[in-house]
């Protein structure tokens, strides 16, 4: 360690660190070690320069210092010891000005330093009584010379032994009101950055906070929607899969009529199960996360299946599915998530697209992307759900042919695609139809 800093090190050991006491506190200590350190100069300065009794006054002080300087460092009586401190500077003050050539000598100017260093540690609601008592005390002293100049006599042997002592007294005053100040500046650069840090700490945490209340808010807002399909929109198919159980049970139906009843529960049974599968899989991605494995695949392993099958549900809506694309352009996906994706995308624009329509599936590679879009000539999204259409504030729709719905299909969308590294987005224009694009990093 350098000398400097070694130094600095024993006069934090000296004065108490932060931890240990107030700013105001440490600064006494300093200012009671100082008064020693010059009160133990004057004593052989003044003795040498024809002042016994100017260096007898200040050995006695300085002994007085060192008692209460102890007292406040080590036996922690710091507020006690304060004023003591400041009754006895004032009382040597006055002492030295009568034994010290009164206006002749220093003292008004190591007076005048006294106050300084007093208001530098004083509790702010005694710093107007202190300088009154500093006030007085000078007036009172300045009037006593005045009027009775024999009680305060010349004490100076020559002219050489004023000149060194008001130099000498002017140098220290000099010096201690650099260290005070200085010692005060480096402080409150330190705590005005302690502060700062404070600040910033406050204002990362209280970010911290808003983020986790935006984020219970969604959690909160996931809840409430899972519990709204839970109530409803399983409730509601589960019911009518009731009814039909019943009707059969309780009625000799004719064949046709068994059959068409055993067709619409097989139908509403299939989109029970589909919606019980999206919410499945929505909620093993909120709860679990999701292990996503990315890997080069050509769209006709993770694609080609899947496409053929959705062919197959379209055709019972009497709607055309075409598809228009290069089956080997590879892509970088996790497969059971993009046929997650596709499926639910097609099956969504079969569910919105009349009888007769036409669905139609393309890829084409854009730049770094291959571009998967879904386009039909169905009912269209209006504008104002378009901006939550990926979102679980978008609520269910039926479809053309009442098709149920639990409206996580496209949030799910958006999630699986995105933890993949790509991009979805819609565009659709109400009565012409829409066109859903998943952006893929190409292989």
């Amino acid at each position: 360690m350098r000398p400097f800093g070694k130094i600095h090190q024993l006069w934090i050991g000296l004065t108490g660190s932060a931890p240990e006491f107030p700013l105001e506190f440490r600064i006494f200590h300093s200012i009671c070690l100082i008064a020693i350190i010059a009160l133990a100069y004057n004593v052989p300065f003044n003795y040498l320069i024809g002042l016994p009794y100017i260096a007898l006054l200040s050995l006695v002080t300085m002994v007085i210092f060192s008692l209460l300087y102890y007292y406040s460092r080590y036996k922690r009586k710091v507020t006690s010891t304060i004023i003591i401190f400041t009754v006895i500077g004032n009382l040597f003050f006055g002492a030295n000005y009568i034994i010290n050539s009164g206006t002749r000598g220093p003292t008004d100017l190591l007076m005048g330093l006294c106050i300084f260093l007093v208001l530098c540690v004083v509790p702010k609601n005694q710093q107007k009584f202190w300088i009154a008592v500093n006030v007085l005390i000078i007036i009172g002293l300045h009037l006593l010379e005045y009027y009775h100049p024999e009680c305060v006599p010349n004490s100076y042997n020559n002219r050489a032994s004023r000149f060194w002592d008001l130099s000498s007294a002017y140098v220290v005053v000099v010096i201690v009101m650099y260290y005070t100040i200085t010692y005060f500046r480096r402080n409150y650069d330190y705590e005005r950055g302690s502060a700062s840090d404070k600040a910033n700490a406050i204002a990362v945490q209280n970010k911290q906070i808003i983020e986790q209340n935006h984020e219970l808010e969604r959690i909160n807002s996931e809840k409430n929607k899972l519990i709204s399909i839970i109530a409803h929109d399983l409730r509601s198919p589960l019911s009518n899969i009731q009814n039909y159980l019943e009707l059969i049970t309780e009625y000799e139906l004719e064949t046709a009529e068994r059959r068409m009843v055993e067709g619409d529960l097989l139908k509403v049974t299939s989109r029970t199960i589909d919606m019980l599968g999206k919410l499945l899989i929505w909620s093993k991605a909120q709860m679990d996360g999701v292990n996503v494995k990315l890997g080069y695949v050509s769209l006709r392993d993770a694609l080609f299946n899947t496409l053929e099958l959705e062919k197959a549900i379209a055709l019972k809506k009497n709607i055309t599915l075409t598809s228009e694309l290069d089956w080997d352009i590879r892509i970088v996906a996790d497969s059971d998530m993009l046929q997650l994706v596709i499926r639910n995308l097609i099956s969504n624009s079969i569910k919105f697209t009349q009888p007769g329509g036409h669905i139609s599936f393309k890829a084409k590679q854009v730049g770094s992307e291959c571009w998967l879009i879904i386009r039909d000539n169905g009912i269209g999204i209006s504008s104002e759900k378009q901006a939550d259409l990926f979102s679980l504030q978008a609520q269910s729709t039926s479809g053309t042919y009442n098709e149920k719905g639990v409206g996580l299909g496209l949030p799910l969308c958006k999630e699986f695609t995105e933890l993949q590294g790509g991009r979805i987005w819609a565009e659709s224009v109400p009565g012409e139809g829409t066109a859903f694009f998943v952006s893929m990093p190409a292989g």
